[in-house]
């Protein structure tokens, strides 16, 4: 598979008191590039796209601005736009820390088995609740992501072609506050 890394960065980090996308990660550099980092490892060559603000350790970076009305408007506009050419997009949100390298490549596994076509938006299902970040987003699908009027991320992602695949990793869950990054700094090794 031909992936490519749509990275959500757009947030303003109210309450968290910082934009997370700049956090520090555990394991060194932000939030954001942790997972520029993750991708890259298990997709060598694959291009990464930031939509919204700048990574702090990846200034590099092609950049699209975030209009900053929600991630299905984002969305919608990155999908406007020219991109690099990949079979598929794995659309992440800078507060899914919780990534690793092993189990980014054991999702794109198990997501290009499910859908060898690339014809669905592959999204895991976690605690009963659909999850489109994080998921792989085909670039056949840009298109109608576009053209699209949905604003809100669920309604736009289950109005495309989707599947839901069971799925248990903890790196489905977001750090969205204080008092979830401290859980979470606590509970790594």
């Amino acid at each position: 598979m031909k992936a490519g890394l749509l990275l959500l960065s757009g947030g303003s980090g109210t309450r968290m008191g910082a934009p997370k996308h700049a956090l520090d990660h555990p394991q060194g550099g932000s939030w954001g590039g942790h997972l520029v980092r993750v991708f890259a490892s298990v997709f060598l060559t694959g291009p990464v796209q930031v939509l919204g603000d700048p990574l702090p350790d990846h200034l590099d970076l092609p950049r699209l601005e975030d209009p900053r009305e929600g991630p299905a408007v984002a969305l919608r506009t990155w999908a406007g736009q020219e991109a690099p050419a990949v079979d598929r997009w794995w659309i992440v949100a800078c507060d899914q820390v919780r990534w690793t390298p092993q189990r980014l490549k054991e999702w794109a596994t198990v997501s290009e088995a499910a859908d060898p076509a690339a014809a669905h938006w592959v999204m895991a299902l976690h605690g009963g609740h659909l999850q489109p970040l994080g998921g792989w987003l085909p670039d056949a699908l840009r298109a109608r992501l576009a053209a699209s009027a949905e604003r809100s991320l669920y309604a736009l992602a289950t109005r495309l072609p989707h599947l839901a695949l069971p799925s248990d990793g903890a790196e489905w869950l977001d750090v969205d506050t204080p008092e979830d990054r401290r859980a979470w700094e606590r509970e790594r090794p």
